[in-house]
């Protein structure tokens, strides 16, 4: 792919995700454009002035509840990333309409642009809490996947093409429990909700340039799954503040004791190679299945879950993931 012929557009720009996004994509992919695209003027003034003016780059204002203005931002534009969401577990719980206006309505009216602006590629960022969900956030996100895989039989005979991206818990990002325990820190005493409880953890960088490369790979109606390791959120108090005692309090409500990548129902469906997993369309035969030739299937009664990943991080591993959010 050659990104310098490439316009891009990234919804929810401003957030955590599309800063690093958009930092790395400009820095060595040279676009010959690329939008960000929020709702929160303050979130893209402190962008420009914090060093995110190149000339390439342009801010839209814009909600993804407004079908409207997604047309009018996508005209020319050749791919979408869709990383404009509510997250907080919580905040969604209490504002359930809300929720679904944004990651659910959001997306289809994403979906809806993109196809008539004729848009080559559009991927989609998901969670984990999207399997088996029990929260309304984890539902919402389910959602969102099912409309954008099944969406490469909606286009009908258009070239816009949907995948999505599925990961785990991402480092210091807004709402990662890393600054709170940071926060605490300085107190001598952590709150944990359970020692036993477990993560998938990576870096805001390894998930952005995860989403790049697929972005190249994406033939449409996969959810391309990382293989990123495991950690233990017992660990992490102890990476973060060894001497600190620590209170636990308990799962809140719509947390999960661990947490799932694939399930043993998309396992069936799902292939596996060296650095990911694809899942591929369930209830599809024309569409997101090239991908079997290139890996293997994955055996009977495999669950790819927080608590049974080969892949485990040390305390001092940990310790150096958050090196960067320690402050001075």
């Amino acid at each position: 792919m050659n990104w310098s012929e490439k316009v891009i557009l990234v919804t929810g720009g401003t957030g955590s995700f599309g800063k690093k996004f958009v930092e790395i994509i400009l820095n060595e992919y040279h676009p010959a454009k690329l939008i960000v695209f929020s709702r929160d003027e303050l979130k893209q003034h402190e962008m420009r002035v914090g060093g995110f003016d190149h000339p390439s780059l342009r801010y839209f204002i814009g909600d993804v509840r407004d079908v409207d203005r997604l047309r009018r931002a996508m005209h020319g534009v050749n791919i979408v990333v869709h990383a404009a969401a509510l997250k907080q577990v919580p905040a969604c719980e209490y504002n359930p309409m809300e929720a679904v206006k944004t990651n659910i309505l959001g997306s289809s009216n994403v979906i809806e642009a993109a196809l008539d602006a004729g848009v080559e590629k559009v991927l989609a960022l998901s969670t984990d809490k999207a399997v088996n969900p029990v929260n309304l956030y984890g539902a919402t996100k389910l959602a969102a996947e099912k409309l954008f895989v099944q969406s490469n039989a909606y286009a009908g005979g258009m070239a816009t093409r949907f995948s999505c991206v599925r990961y785990g818990n991402v480092v210091g990002s807004r709402g990662s429990v890393v600054p709170i325990f940071l926060q605490q820190r300085s107190n001598g005493h952590l709150t944990v909700t359970d020692p036993r409880m477990t993560r998938f953890w990576l870096t805001l960088e390894q998930g952005v340039r995860f989403v790049i490369r697929r972005i190249e790979q994406m033939r449409g109606g996969e959810v391309f799954v990382p293989k990123i390791p495991s950690m233990n959120l017992a660990d992490l108090a102890k990476a973060i503040a060894p001497e600190a005692q620590l209170e636990f309090v308990g799962i809140r409500p719509g947390e999960k004791l661990h947490e799932v990548l694939i399930s043993e129902d998309e396992a069936r469906g799902t292939v596996e190679l060296e650095d990911m997993f694809v899942v591929q369309p369930s209830g599809a035969l024309w569409f997101g299945h090239s991908w079997q030739e290139q890996g293997r299937s994955l055996p009977d009664g495999f669950v790819y879950a927080s608590n049974n990943n080969p892949q485990w991080l040390t305390v001092e591993q940990i310790k150096e993931m958050v090196a960067p959010f320690e402050v001075d």
